[in-house]
């Protein structure tokens, strides 16, 4: 059965309609970034890729083309003998690979062959990446944004999880960069996505979205962790989309915080170490004496000290500067970060929106 090649604009409108999105680039290349769901077949893997590239480099275009041919082959047979047994007739495949050339086309061959209608995607995984970019340039113009705002501490990831068990549209970024967006802010043995892969998770969550309806998202900076917010999101967060301040009392705060960052209690030194870098803002006798908190198992201080020294100072300063609507939000009163309080919240917000 020929081959048939789609243009990814027309392709990402739907990725549903596809059995399978298969990524027929390196494993290196597939981690870095990917089609929402893809899997990966490599035709070459990176020793392989590399190594053909060297003698493409040291021999010729053909000597390198023929090692390539002999690879693929190998390894295209491996695919169709482990994943092709329990396809069915009607299995319908996307393949793509770097630019749509011959990584995708020789395995999309061999699966037109077999007799599976097969879609190349075609401009591969660097179409897909323009598609992106334009995406996510002029998708937030058209949604609902509402920014949910508070302090540290005061449960603003939780009130957004609340939100997405009520039935809410929920942008949570810092889950997709897998940070919390301060010094402090690394998950524990969870490393950051690419930022071509956090564009691609935002951006999937985008068009997900319905428009018509509220997409609730926090108050980020424009980065988070090593990690940009995408340049038209955050403007249209700061400059367009309603407010709303979330507030708990202090003593909720602290008990919050120490919920949320409990694994540092075995490794204050760890913690101790990510508090350097703020030694050119807060002064170091300041930093030491939180440093030596942190050694001495004094939590609670330590996190009360933190957020009335440093970071409701920074909030309040960033918040004023940065979102234009600021002043009019309600705020949105919460006794503690426990779910009864965060999903009364969650209620009476959603309905502030409708």
């Amino acid at each position: 059965m020929p081959v048939q090649r789609i243009a990814a604009l027309d392709a990402t409108r739907d990725l549903t309609r596809f059995d399978t999105v298969i990524d027929a680039r390196s494993p290196a290349e597939f981690a870095e970034d990917h089609l929402p769901g893809a899997v990966n077949w490599p035709v070459l893997d990176d020793a392989e890729r590399a190594l053909v590239g060297t003698v493409h480099k040291q021999e010729s275009a053909l000597a390198a083309r023929k090692l390539g041919a002999a690879l693929a082959a190998r390894r295209i047979a491996d695919h169709i003998e482990r994943e092709l047994p329990a396809r069915p007739r009607d299995w319908q495949p996307l393949v793509y690979c770097w630019r749509g050339g011959q990584r995708s086309g020789s395995l999309a061959w061999f699966l037109g062959q077999i007799g599976f209608r097969t879609q190349q995607l075609e401009g591969g995984y660097k179409a897909f990446r323009a598609v992106v970019r334009d995406d996510l340039a002029s998708l937030p113009e058209s949604l609902r944004l509402h920014v949910v705002a508070g302090r540290t501490g005061s449960g603003k990831t939780r009130l957004l999880q609340s939100l997405l068990r009520e039935g809410a549209q929920v942008l949570d970024l810092e889950a997709l960069a897998c940070h919390r967006g301060s010094v402090l802010g690394a998950l524990p043995d969870v490393a950051q996505p690419s930022q071509k892969a956090f564009d691609t998770h935002v951006w999937h969550a985008l068009r997900a979205a319905d428009p018509a309806l509220p997409l609730f998202v926090e108050s980020e900076s424009l980065k988070i962790g090593r990690l940009r917010v995408p340049e038209a999101l955050i403007a249209r967060m700061r400059a367009h989309s309603p407010c709303h301040v979330i507030e708990m009392p202090d003593a909720a705060r602290v008990q919050l915080l120490l919920e949320e960052y409990a694994f540092f209690f075995d490794d204050a030194d760890g913690f101790a170490k990510l508090l350097e870098p703020l030694i050119e803002v807060r002064g170091q006798d300041t930093v030491r004496a939180w440093q030596a908190q942190a050694r001495t198992g004094d939590w609670p201080a330590l996190f009360a000290d933190l957020m009335q020294q440093h970071y409701d100072p920074l909030y309040a300063r960033s918040m004023q500067r940065n979102f234009r609507h600021l002043q009019a939000a309600l705020p949105l009163q919460v006794a503690d970060g426990d779910a009864p309080a965060m999903t009364a919240a969650a209620r009476d917000l959603i309905a502030r929106a409708s």
